[in-house]
């Protein structure tokens, strides 16, 4: 009854949790594995959208606010 009272709902994470999420970017730092992204200024966020709209994208955009600040 408590779960129905908090609204809290049991979930679980794909990743395997703290360990494994560690374990796995340790292995990724030793053997040089990295992401593909593609950065892209914030001034460019129309530019993303439409990309996006357009399934144009490979692997996955990163907008860099570091001009904002």
């Amino acid at each position: 009854m408590d779960l129905l009272v908090g609204r809290k709902k049991p979930t679980s994470a794909g990743s395997g949790g703290v360990p494994a999420t560690a374990a796995m970017l340790d292995f990724c730092a030793e053997h040089g594995v990295t992401a593909d992204v593609e950065v892209l200024p914030s001034t460019r966020v129309n530019e993303a959208f439409d990309r996006l709209r357009r399934n144009d994208v490979r692997y996955r955009f990163v907008l860099d606010m570091a001009d904002l600040a």
